[in-house]
């Protein structure tokens, strides 16, 4: 430690020495630099502050039924890519900035100029930003602001717009792209239904080629036996009608002749009436009984003499009725006959199909899979296209982003910069520190010994002595007068900054 401090007070020594080479270049070093400082010239920047509000009450109303897009990383993106160049050359054109432009090359400059210096920074919050740029002109810098911002809330609902238009062309192209395969789908399915009429499952509800199978055995079971029944009925009734099955006649189909019979009944009632006046033994009533009995002799003649002929049997409405009956009969058994061998030729021809079901209906599923498929995606496309189109209405009528601008664009009274007095203030250390950096370069460039100790460190010789420097009165005057003048040499340096940091803050006053 007292080595090195040591060191440190050697090299004070010898910048010392040098001390008027030190002030020289200081003063030289600071005039120029505030020259340079006050040659700078003056930027305004100005800014402007936005606020954009994605909390929207259609967002949860119209969940499920518009399509809602990230609308945060949509604004950060927007951000992110808003200072491009034809944003940049919109700006120069609604700046009127393009009247300076001359050449091609100067415009290429103006553009990376403004490329790289409009700034679109976030303030500090959510979704809150602001927009600056500096310019010497202060006009200049709020038109550039002002359309930097037009751009910015105008490129958001045209970006909105255009994504909802272009999402609804897209949608449109897919939906007449599914039409076509549609159509396609549909009209191999009506001729494969044609072709494979009858083989084709799931023409009905349960009516697949096993069921039909399935269902034609039964009904052809059926038939048989009521072919059965129906034959049994007919041929007994041929049996009774043949004569092998005697027929049991009622005794209303055993009477007389009907005028026969009336006479009977009439003169049997004239006996009742009689024999309410008369005994039996009155001739009347003994002529009315035989003549009774005479028509009851013919009568039985009369039957005896049917049922010998056999005309009394075929005359019967029972024996009629039967003959009616076996006619519905053999007419009920043809019909059974001609439905068994339909039953039997569609059985048949199912049965002979077997082997050709299965392929058809492999076919037949592969065509309902790709019509199933393509009708899903159709009818999802729909639906999109719908949400597509509540949105982009959505979005034109009520908007789900609205745009608050917290501070429009201004500019200062004073420029923003330069900061005149902190690059003065810099101007001064760095000058004086140079100053002394090169007392210390010409120290080193040609050294010498402030005492015994570091002659005797460098040289490695012993010291035999020294001889000191005595000081006369007018030396001690003239070094005092020489101290007094850097004293002062400092003090106009520092006096002089004084000065232009004082003339700087009138003259940033009066403008």
């Amino acid at each position: 430690m007292h080595q090195t401090f040591a060191q440190l007070l050697s090299y004070l020594k010898q910048i010392w020495q040098y001390r008027w080479h030190a002030a020289v270049f200081s003063w030289f070093l600071c005039l120029a630099g505030w020259v340079a400082v006050s040659m700078i010239p003056n930027r305004y920047e100005a800014s402007a502050r936005v606020y954009v509000d994605t909390q929207s009450i259609l967002k949860p109303l119209m969940t499920g039924l518009a399509v809602q897009p990230n609308l945060d990383q949509q604004i950060v993106m927007m951000t992110r890519t808003l200072i491009n160049r034809p944003n940049v050359e919109k700006i120069i054109r609604m700046s009127d900035l393009d009247i300076r432009v001359r050449t091609q090359e100067e415009k290429e400059g103006l553009i990376d100029r403004l490329g790289k210096q409009i700034e679109l920074r976030s303030a500090g919050r959510d979704n809150l930003y602001t927009i600056a740029y500096a310019d010497p002109s202060p006009d200049v810098a709020k038109k550039i602001v002002q359309s930097l911002l037009t751009i910015f809330v105008e490129s958001s609902l045209g970006d909105k717009r255009k994504d909802a238009d272009q999402a609804r062309r897209f949608l449109d192209e897919q939906i007449r792209g599914y039409e076509q395969k549609l159509v396609v789908a549909e009209t191999a399915l009506k001729d494969f239904k044609q072709k494979y009429l009858g083989f084709v499952p799931g023409e009905g509800p349960g009516r697949d080629y096993f069921s039909r199978l399935s269902d034609t055995a039964a009904a052809l079971n059926q038939a048989k036996l009521d072919l059965r029944e129906a034959e049994t009925a007919r041929d007994s009734m041929r049996k009774q009608l043949s004569g092998d099955v005697p027929i049991v006649l009622s005794d209303k189909e055993l009477t007389s002749d009907p005028e026969l019979e009336s006479r009977i009944q009439t003169l049997r009632k004239n006996l009742d009436t009689m024999r309410l006046n008369y005994t039996e033994q009155h001739p009347d009533i003994i002529g009315a009984k035989r003549v009774i009995e005479q028509l009851e002799q013919q009568k039985k003649k009369a039957l005896s003499e049917r049922k010998s002929s056999g005309s009394l049997l075929r005359e019967s409405p029972a024996f009629q009725q039967m003959q009616l009956s076996l006619a519905e009969s053999e007419a009920n058994v043809a019909s059974l006959q001609a439905r068994v061998s339909e039953y039997d030729r569609r059985y048949t021809e199912l049965r002979a199909a077997a082997d050709k079901v299965p392929q058809v209906e492999a076919e037949y599923t592969q065509l309902n899979r790709d019509y199933d498929v393509n009708k899903q995606n159709y009818e999802k496309l729909l639906g999109r296209r719908e949400s597509a189109q509540i949105s982009g209405d959505m979005d034109a009528n009520t908007g789900v982003m609205d745009f608050r601008i917290i501070d429009p664009p201004r500019v200062p009274l004073v420029p923003s910069s330069p900061n005149r007095q902190l690059l003065s203030l810099v101007v001064l250390l760095v000058g004086v520190a140079s100053g002394i950096a090169v007392a210390f370069v010409l120290s080193q460039i040609r050294p010498t010994f402030s005492d015994r100790k570091s002659l005797r460190l460098v040289t490695g010789l012993p010291i035999l002595g020294s001889v000191s420097m005595i000081w006369t009165e007018g030396q001690r005057a003239r070094r005092k007068r020489n101290l007094i003048a850097l004293a002062a040499s400092y003090a106009g340096l520092i006096a002089s900054y004084g000065a232009i940091v004082v003339a700087l803050t009138m003259l940033t006053r009066t403008t």
